[in-house]
């Protein structure tokens, strides 16, 4: 996701000279192309996460489409005040860019972890909020992006994910992108955890359960259309996503049925109320928060029944 991102902005500013990116210190081995190329287009304002903010308000003030680039717990819950009100409340154009979603950063354990993120963020008016699945939802949204008003919070894994959009879907903000198509129960997912889904479209193929996945990229607005569409159909509808139950995706599905009074099965499959206290690699704390695929398998077989 980050390559992705990075490629495409690059592409973009050689047209649109309005794009400008700023880093607190962080980007090394990320950035270098973008900074040789357009140097009077990128700025690395050292440890200062709050300044950051501050800078792009106004840049974004004065015409610019600003890109803020840092590790989602520092650009995010850092200048937390400055994101109320510089971006959310004067409704400016800039785009926070988080990488490391859920426990991608595993072994640098709590601190670097961001499972609060998306909660806070969406309780800011004005903000929209981006979590990509997969490279080609990165590339559209940053295409998108230019022509948005307003500011957007990006919420990306790290690198090396796969493309697990099928060829030929379109892409809008606020518009569900569906994975695969199913029949008998409706996984929605966002974000980084993808890879864990698709291995469970997978099992649940293999037992004859029809799937359809969905990736939920945008989180505000919400595709509140196409899921009051398919609970309607009255099939079980579950949520997947490496963030809190608290406040993400499973609440935000949660908050819509209890008042459309839908009478339907649902489960959340998430990063429950407690910090991880376990230094590993990101499947590992996976796995302790029951995040694999065979693990939410069973307990979906188990619900079913």
């Amino acid at each position: 996701m980050r390559t992705t991102l990075v490629k495409t902005l690059i592409e973009l500013a050689e047209k649109e000279e309005k794009i400008f990116v700023i880093t607190p210190d962080l980007g090394f081995s990320v950035w270098e192309e973008f900074e040789r190329r357009f140097p009077e287009r990128f700025l690395n304002v050292g440890i200062a996460e709050a300044n950051a903010i501050g800078i792009a308000t106004g840049l974004s003030l004065c015409g610019k489409i600003v890109y803020v680039y840092s590790i989602i717990p520092f650009v995010t819950m850092r200048p937390f005040e400055q994101i109320r009100i510089e971006l959310a409340y004067m409704k400016t154009n800039v785009r926070i860019v988080g990488v490391g979603a859920g426990v991608t950063y595993g072994a640098q354990g709590a601190t670097h972890h961001a499972i609060e993120d998306i909660a806070i963020m969406r309780a800011l008016p004005n903000m929209l909020i981006f979590s990509p699945c997969d490279p080609w939802e990165v590339e559209q949204g940053v295409r998108a992006s230019l022509n948005y008003e307003g500011p957007i919070y990006f919420r990306l894994g790290k690198k090396g994910e796969p493309v697990i959009t099928p060829v030929g879907n379109s892409f809008s903000f606020g518009r569900a992108n569906v994975i695969r198509r199913g029949r008998d129960v409706y996984i929605l997912f966002t974000g980084n955890i993808a890879d864990e889904v698709v291995k469970l479209y997978s099992l649940l193929e293999s037992k004859g359960i029809s799937a359809e996945v969905v990736s939920m990229h945008t989180l505000k607005p919400f595709d509140y259309e196409y899921l009051d569409k398919i609970l309607k159909t009255g099939n079980p509808v579950f949520t997947i996503e490496e963030h809190s139950i608290i406040g993400g995706l499973g609440s935000i599905v949660a908050e819509y049925i209890a008042e459309a009074g839908y009478k339907v099965r649902f489960k959340r499959f998430g990063i429950p109320d407690q910090y991880a206290h376990w230094v590993g690699s990101q499947k590992y704390i996976r796995e302790r928060f029951g995040l694999l695929a065979e693990k939410m398998f069973g307990k979906i077989c188990e619900y079913l029944k």
